[in-house]
């Protein structure tokens, strides 16, 4: 069902847990389906220079917050907001269908940090 990426991301997440010194943090998803993540970013002159997550939820939510960590790591702001849940879902070989979803909550979770970020720095 899932890519061996995926299966790799999901035993050995990358960057989770609290980041200490975020200066954006962002949480989205829905208590009800059970995936909720959020998304903390240290960004600097415009670019993040780390990021890091907690996720509660599948197997594919915990995957696509992790490699979406990776994926917004160096990237400016704004490259990072052109990253869309279809890059997160082909950076991990494909997500099954009903999973799909979980590549649009990584992708929702990087833009409301930056929201946070933006609105935090006015």
């Amino acid at each position: 069902m899932y890519s061996k990426k995926v299966m790799d991301h999901f035993s050995n997440p990358h960057n989770m847990g609290e980041l200490k010194d975020a200066n954006a943090v962002g949480e989205v998803g829905n208590t009800h389906c059970g995936d909720v993540m959020r998304m903390y970013l240290k960004i600097e002159d415009d670019v993040i220079k780390d990021a890091s997550f907690k996720t509660f939820g599948c197997c594919a939510a915990i995957a696509s917050s992790s490699i979406v960590t990776d994926m917004v790591k160096g990237k400016s702001i704004e490259e990072a907001l052109n990253i869309k849940n279809e890059d997160v879902a082909k950076a991990l070989d494909g997500l099954p269908p009903v999973k799909v979803h979980c590549s649009v909550l990584a992708e929702e979770a990087v833009r409301e940090a930056i929201n946070n970020y933006r609105n935090t720095q006015s």
